[in-house]
Formats: C-alpha cells, sequence, structure tokens
C-alpha cells in the first residue's frame, strides 16, 4: 500500500480544489501514467465512484466510497507520488490536526510512489466559485457570512501556528446544509498569515463583484477587478448598488497593503459583529480590529480618526465641566443632581439617573453555528438534522434516537446540541422548544470544540460545565423552557444545550424526544 501518513484526528480539509499554485504545482506536468479507474480500490479500503473533476494543480479529484466506515470521501490524487507530491501530503498531515466547522475533515494521506492522494470529507454542495458563475453576485449579508465563516477556520488555523495559504473562491465551499468550509490548504514558504488575511477581503470582492483582485491577492483563471486609472480596483460600491458603506470601507481595507491587517480573530469578530446585524449596517460604528489592545484603524481613513479624536475631545470637556460641578458642590449637602432629560432642556431632580438595561436581542442562528453532539456509542447518522433546531420551522426537528430507559438506556451521559456564537457574546437567555414535554435538560459552555468524532463529542460531554437548568416554562404544556442560566459579567461562544433525561414516546414505546427549535438571546 505504500508509505501512508495517516490522520488519526478528524482534521479538515474538500472535493473542490481550484486555488493558488504552490511552488511544487509548477515543477513540470503532471503523468498520467497509472490513472485510476472507476471501481478501483485504493489502499483496500476507498473504492473510486466518479471523476469529478481535475483541480488547478492537475490533479484529479474523484467521489469515492470508504468501504469499511460506508460513508462517502473525497480522494485527490496526484501523478506522481514521492518527492513532487510531498508538499501535498504534509499540507494534508497538518490539516487533519485542526478540528473545526468550518474546515473540512482530512481522513487519509497515501503516497505509493507513482501517485499519491489524499482521502477528505465529502460534502455536498458548490464552491463560492461556482455559486457566483450561476446565480451572479451575492447580497452583501450573504457574502459577510461567508467571509465570517472562513475567517472564522483561518483563527483556528493560525492559533496553530500554520498557515492555509489557499484561501480562494475555488476552495472555499457552501454546502447544501448551508455549511461554509474552507478547504485545500496548500501553504509553502511564500504564504504568510497576513496573505491568509488579505484574502478574505479577496472572497469579500469576488461574492459582491464575480471578479477576484489578481494583484493584491494572487492570480487566478477567475476576472480580475475592475480598475481605476491608477491601477486600483474599484470599490463594490462603485460596481454594484446596494453595498453597505462599511462593508465596503471593510473590504477595500483588507486588499490595501498599506493598511495593517487584522489578526484572524479580530477580522472574525468584526465579522460576526457585522454578520448579526443583518443587513441593517447602519449602527455598526467603526471598524474594531484590535490586536493586543491596541487599535489598528486603517490608516487611510484619516477622517474616521479625525471624527474619533474631536468626540473624545468633546467628552472629556462634558466630564471636566461635571467633575468641577461635583467638587464645587461636595460641600453641601443640600445641593440637588440635575440630569439633562432631553435635547430640549427638560430637567429632573432627584438620585443619580440610571440608562435602562438593554433589551436582549435574538442571535441569528445558521446551520453551520450547530452540530449534534452524540457521545459514544453514538453513530451520529442525526448529524444532518442539527439544521432543523435553528431554520425558525417549529414543524422540523432533530429526533434522538429511542431507547430502553429514560437515561438514553445507561449508555452515554446525554444527547445535545452544540452552538458555536462565531465570538464571544454577553447572554440573555436560551429558549428551547421540544415535542414533549419531561425532558430533563440543561445549558453548559465550554471554551472550544473539540470536534464531531466520537472523541470529541466525549470530551464534550465531560469537560463543558453546566451553567444551570430551565428557570420558568413558558407554555403550560411544558414543552418550551427559558434558560436565564448566563453570568452578566462573563462573554460566551460555545454553549451546549444537554438533554440528560428522555421523556417517553408519544407512542409509549420507550423514550425518545424531538427538539424543535433553539434560540438564544443576547446583547
Amino acid at each position: 500500500m505504500g508509505n501512508r501518513a495517516r490522520s488519526t484526528e478528524g482534521g479538515r480539509v474538500t472535493q473542490v480544489g481550484e486555488g493558488h499554485e504552490t511552488a511544487a504545482d509548477a515543477d513540470g506536468p503532471v503523468m498520467t501514467f497509472g490513472a485510476p479507474t472507476v471501481g478501483e480500490i485504493l489502499a483496500e479500503r476507498y473504492q473510486l465512484e466518479e471523476h469529478v473533476n481535475n483541480d488547478s494543480a492537475g490533479r484529479q479529484v474523484w467521489r469515492g466510497i470508504d468501504v469499511v466506515l460506508r460513508r462517502p470521501v473525497a480522494v485527490v490524487l496526484r501523478y506522481p507520488g514521492g518527492d513532487s507530491a510531498t508538499e501535498m501530503l504534509q499540507a494534508a498531515v497538518d490539516a487533519s490536526r485542526v478540528i473545526h466547522p468550518n474546515l473540512v475533515g482530512v481522513y487519509d494521506a497515501i503516497d505509493e510512489g507513482s501517485r499519491s492522494y489524499v482521502v477528505r470529507e465529502w460534502v455536498d454542495g458548490e464552491s463560492l466559485r461556482e455559486l457566483v458563475a450561476e446565480e451572479g453576485p451575492l447580497d452583501p449579508a450573504r457574502a459577510t457570512a461567508i467571509a465570517h465563516s472562513i475567517a472564522d477556520a483561518l483563527a483556528a488555523v493560525h492559533a496553530t501556528g500554520m498557515v492555509h495559504g489557499n484561501v480562494h473562491p475555488g476552495t472555499t465551499l457552501i454546502g447544501d446544509d448551508g455549511r461554509v468550509v474552507l478547504a485545500d490548504a496548500r501553504a509553502d514558504s511564500a504564504d504568510s498569515t497576513e496573505a491568509d488575511i488579505r484574502a478574505v477581503g479577496g472572497l469579500l470582492y469576488f461574492a459582491m463583484t464575480a471578479h477576484w483582485p489578481h494583484t493584491e491577492i494572487g492570480r487566478s483563471t477567475l476576472p480580475d477587478a475592475n480598475r481605476d486609472g491608477a491601477g486600483n480596483p474599484a470599490a463594490p460600491r462603485q460596481i454594484r448598488a446596494g453595498v453597505p458603506a462599511y462593508l465596503d470601507d471593510l473590504t477595500i481595507d483588507l486588499l490595501d497593503k498599506r493598511v495593517t491587517a487584522p489578526e484572524a480573530d479580530a477580522l472574525a469578530a468584526e465579522l460576526a459583529r457585522l454578520d448579526a446585524a443583518d443587513d441593517d449596517y447602519d449602527d455598526v460604528g467603526p471598524l474594531r480590529f484590535t490586536q493586543g489592545g491596541t487599535p489598528s484603524e486603517p490608516s487611510r481613513n484619516n477622517s474616521k480618526i479625525v471624527i474619533g479624536v474631536a468626540a473624545l475631545v468633546v467628552i472629556a470637556i462634558i466630564g471636566l465641566v461635571f467633575g468641577i460641578r461635583a467638587i464645587t458642590s461636595s460641600g453641601d449637602p443640600a445641593t440637588t443632581k440635575t440630569t439633562e432629560a432631553n435635547a430640549g432642556g427638560d430637567t429632573s431632580t432627584g438620585e443619580d439617573s440610571q440608562a435602562p438595561a438593554p433589551t436582549p436581542q435574538p442571535i441569528k442562528l445558521t446551520a453551520d453555528m450547530v452540530r449534534i453532539v452524540d457521545p459514544p456509542p453514538g453513530d451520529r447518522s442525526d448529524a444532518d438534522e442539527a439544521k432543523n433546531v435553528v431554520d425558525g420551522n417549529p414543524d422540523t426537528a432533530w429526533e434522538t434516537h429511542r431507547f430502553n430507559t429514560a437515561k438514553f438506556g445507561n449508555l452515554k451521559p446525554g444527547m445535545g446540541v452544540l452552538i458555536n456564537l462565531g465570538s464571544e457574546r454577553n447572554l440573555a437567555d436560551v429558549r428551547v422548544e421540544t415535542s414533549s414535554p419531561g425532558v430533563g435538560m440543561e445549558i453548559r459552555s465550554g471554551t472550544s470544540d473539540p470536534g464531531d468524532s466520537s472523541t470529541g463529542d466525549g470530551k464534550v460531554a465531560t469537560t463543558f460545565k453546566k451553567l444551570g437548568e430551565a428557570d420558568a416554562e413558558s407554555k403550560g404544556d411544558g414543552t418550551n423552557r427559558i434558560f436565564n442560566v448566563f453570568d452578566a459579567n462573563t462573554k460566551y461562544q460555545y454553549v451546549l444545550v444537554w438533554i440528560t433525561e428522555l421523556p417517553r414516546a408519544d407512542d409509549g414505546d420507550r423514550y425518545q424526544v424531538s427538539v424543535n427549535e433553539i434560540s438564544v438571546y443576547g446583547y
């Protein structure tokens, strides 16, 4: 079977392959001896079902079947193997070590000498390149959501000290279930974390204009950006209507090498903030890139800085005036504190007034933000049902398997839905609608998602800490639960709705429940 560099963890990388060329890709023509055929079984395990396409490096991409686990896989083959495939195999092994819902899983990396191949998770869907070719430029909200997912994936990659090196519309895959994943890491010595971040700006630009900025990001078979007389890419707002000014600035700043690029986690947080605003961009405020606690504002946005400084000066003057008033009145116990009530100058007297508490707002949840947690011996055959709990339709649901006892047949500690909010948020409550009353349920939180393998689900079950149980039932039949269990001074990213006890199924046969909807409210 040749030299196998096997991935033992459910890492991430896809069947769609067009992206940037690496030095290894440019070494010479791809040879075709030992060509694979339909029905052939590689490494005594991976049966080739259909030749999908050839990627930009000339490698063949196949849809296959893992005959041991009976699951679909993507197989990417390179001719020949050996030294010419070293970079491809090493990138696959590196990628397998990073676990994130927005990266596609790498299962195997094998070198047979005459050919080498990487076996990856098969994702039903299409690349961003194909999506834009079919539908045309995307609306700003959808472009933002896609960029948010990719930035979140890069934050996980960069946290390990690695670089992806191939962020491109051809390696950005949108699954049929709405999940957005980044594929085909192919970093070489010329790549950098900054290049990855700039490429997210390229994805935003491409998604909204159907053009890829060659000079700023890298050459591609995609059409180059429209450019002005100085050779700079035209802003998306100049190409199409409806692009919010804030998103336009963000995109161009990411492409402009005169502007300091943010870290991946800072960019992910900024895109999460914009993504949560849906189509209302009026109140999102200035860029909030922060690295090491120091704001990194775009250097060319001088007007923004001047306005910000002027606002700080005004605030300082107002504070000074009130400070002087406080000092001069501190010795007079009869002094009445005055608060300006409105722009017309109406005043009220009495104790110090406090701003009303903010009203919790629903946080938009999408299919790529939730997954089913099913500790061993779970088969995760219901994994695709996770999207049903956030689709806004109470008639669709995630349904647990049936068990002989309410405690999951004493086989596991529970099951649940893990929510990744994309960034840390202040939360108010979680609301859960189920098919039946009498469900034992609690909310837990953790610091990371160890992945959707059986090992990862086992870690979630043991490491996520319990925050509390439901405070109220908003419907008399007990099918709606409200969990007011969050600390106002703590921010949360990973929240687990954890079922500890099942009710009897509707037909009275064994124990089972359906989770119809989950809503998260925050500030």
